[in-house]
């Protein structure tokens, strides 16, 4: 049988039965989000059989979506021990020791926006924030009794941020040579949507935070200092040794899987010489961390937290995605869809927003940003060109659909790798994530009024 292409009615209904069938069984039925997705990629991959697909380049499709995904399932993995290597050597303790010493709750919002902010803006990863500063955030909010999704979404508004205007950051370079766009080009166009956007959300974090600083007295902040001061050594010096070690490779731009294998072994020999520890625990540590021993129970389950099982729920969904996006992307079902979009679009404003709009329909499907980040360069290319828009608005919408919409779906790796590192569900901390959802709504505002659209210099 002759594969065929997609008509776009068909491609419609495909997508249409595949978020009904996602939003039924998650929202309706309460349904394992595996099983969903496992549902759900039968329904595609039987459409893509009856194009004439053998299900041997079914499975090709899969294989190689997931090939392509290999280098963030090495930083799932690698993620979960850094956390339980950061756990035992003292050092997630000891930033939430002296964190509670000079952050109140009132402040604690937007002062923990920038510095996550500042974080992923020079190493270039939203993973690795979340992974380390997001993690003694949630500590030092469980302490002041700030509500944990409005942490959660304020470490990855502030994450977020910074991995998008990164020079360093992968999606950042991708979106720029996806589109042919000078990387400083792509990121000066960013700046005219993301520091309003930032404005905004800083204001917003410092207002929720001064409306919700209902905080543990002073004496109750003390004994968990104490408390945390009496089962562990505290010295800075040492203790943060591990986050330096990680914060100055990435910004060396070495491999992640270097970075992170790098502060893993320096934590390990803190965590047994310094802090004492067996070096048979803190390895079991690495596969499966225990609860703490400090008779604090928040403290305790906090610092049970990481290492590779922890991931496994994460690593399961995110192949299961990944492997229906690539039958999407392979049969060609998205490509249709977008294409068929892209065709009816007449005003500036309108390709703007339907770049965001499909970027976040690709991130739906194929629950992995890079693909959509390609596919939609290449299929937006010469709409743009056409209307004499530079490549670098291109580029920026294409990032502000994929790039920042990624961490509200709960079935993309983004979003998962999230809520197995600050134990937070998706749907919980999106509200609160704000600079994801109004950076993209700023910026198809924008369009529409026609500020920060720029022309080609031989376009009126």
């Amino acid at each position: 049988m002759q594969e065929k292409t997609s008509s776009l009615p068909h491609a419609i209904l495909v997508f249409f039965t595949m978020i009904l069938m996602i939003s039924i069984g998650f929202f309706k039925m309460k349904m394992s989000l595996h099983v969903i997705l496992y549902f759900t990629l039968i329904w595609v991959a039987l459409n893509a059989r009856m194009l004439g697909y053998t299900f041997g380049q079914i499975r090709r499709m899969m294989s190689e979506n997931i090939a392509r995904s290999l280098a963030a399932i090495y930083v799932f993995l690698l993620i979960g021990m850094v956390i339980a290597a950061f756990m035992k050597s003292g050092t997630v303790v000891a930033l939430i020791y002296y964190g509670l010493d000079w952050i109140n709750a009132q402040w604690f919002l937007p002062v923990g926006l920038i510095l996550c902010a500042l974080m992923s803006l020079a190493t270039g990863t939203s993973w690795g924030t979340v992974g380390t500063l997001g993690v003694v955030f949630i500590g030092i909010g469980t302490v002041l009794d700030v509500p944990l999704p409005l942490v959660a979404g304020m470490v990855v508004s502030g994450a977020t941020f910074g991995d998008k205007l990164s020079p360093v950051s992968d999606t950042t370079n991708l979106a720029a040579m996806s589109t042919d766009t000078d990387l400083y080009a792509h990121i000066k166009s960013m700046l005219y949507t993301t520091i309003p956007t930032f404005i905004i959300v800083f204001i917003l974090f410092a207002y929720l935070g001064y409306k919700d600083s209902h905080t543990n007295s002073f004496a109750e902040i003390e004994s968990i200092r104490q408390v945390l001061a009496a089962h562990y050594r505290l010295n800075p010096l040492i203790t943060f040794t591990p986050l330096i070690v990680l914060f100055i490779l990435s910004i060396k731009r070495f491999a992640p899987e270097v970075t992170m294998t790098s502060s893993i072994l320096v934590a390990v020999i803190i965590a047994v010489i310094y802090q004492d520890n067996s070096l048979t625990e803190v390895t079991n540590a690495l596969w499966k961390n225990n609860i703490g021993d400090t008779g604090v129970e928040m403290i305790d389950k906090l610092l049970g937290r990481g290492g590779l099982y922890t991931m496994a729920w994460t690593l399961l969904l995110s192949i299961m995605a990944i492997a229906m996006g690539g039958i999407l992307h392979g049969a060609g079902f998205l490509t249709v869809l977008l294409t068929g979009i892209i065709k009816s679009i007449k005003r500036t404003g309108s390709l703007v927003a339907t770049t965001i709009t499909t970027a976040v329909i690709g991130n739906l499907s194929m629950g992995e940003t890079y693909i959509v980040i390609i596919l939609n360069s290449q299929l937006y290319k010469k709409a743009y060109k056409d209307k004499g828009i530079k490549s670098s608005v291109l580029s920026r919408s294409v990032e502000e659909g994929s790039t920042l919409t990624t961490a509200l779906i709960p079935w993309s790796t983004t979003s998962v790798f999230y809520v197995a590192t600050l134990g937070v569900a998706t749907l919980d901390y999106a509200p609160y994530a704000l600079l994801n959802y109004i950076n993209p709504l700023l910026a198809i505002a924008f369009a529409y009024l026609g500020i920060a659209i720029f022309k080609e210099k031989n376009t009126s």
